[in-house]
């Protein structure tokens, strides 16, 4: 990773330029080029201005952004849900610079938020099913498998499953 990535909390002004790097980390052909993406499986808009801004205005949320001098290169949202647990999503790394040690500098910063701003002990993310590749990556970065299975949040034929991971802040 270049030393000049820096993760930090995003703010309204972030949200123009951070946007477009979401929606290529998940959706459509240039997120083939990564391997975290979404294409294969899901189409359309990944997220919407108007929720973007609901993160970064709400008290109990962070939206932590990457970038390179300003040039954004990922993001992960994190949401105090109580009892010092924190949730995980949204996170992604521009497909053109996945695999460089930006996402575990994002997720070394939402460890470090969630606890230090967030209270948590913990944190919780989902990840589909499928994505068998994506879970043993959080699995070799401590997270493990509670058992518990969510439905997708939107409804697909034949429909998505999400497993529920979490890991223990020390």
């Amino acid at each position: 990773m270049d030393q000049c990535v820096t993760v930090r909390i995003a703010t309204a002004g972030d949200l123009p330029r951070l946007r477009p790097v979401i929606e290529r980390a998940y959706r459509g052909d240039s997120a083939r080029q990564g391997w975290t993406h979404e294409a294969d499986l899901l189409s359309g808009e990944r997220i919407d201005d108007a929720t973007l801004r609901a993160m970064v205005d709400d008290p109990d949320h962070r939206l932590l952004i990457a970038e390179e001098g300003s040039v954004p290169l990922g993001c992960v949202s994190l949401t105090a849900r109580g009892e010092g647990l924190v949730y995980l999503g949204l996170l992604c790394v521009d497909p053109t610079r996945q695999a460089g040690g930006i996402g575990k500098a994002i997720m070394a910063a939402a460890e470090r938020v969630s606890r230090d701003a967030l209270n948590a002990d913990r944190i919780e993310m989902t990840v589909i099913d499928s994505r068998a590749e994506l879970i043993a990556y959080y699995e070799r970065r401590g997270f493990v498998r509670t058992g518990e299975r969510r439905p997708f949040p939107i409804m697909l034929d034949p429909p998505l499953g999400m497993v529920v991971l979490e890991k223990a802040l020390g």
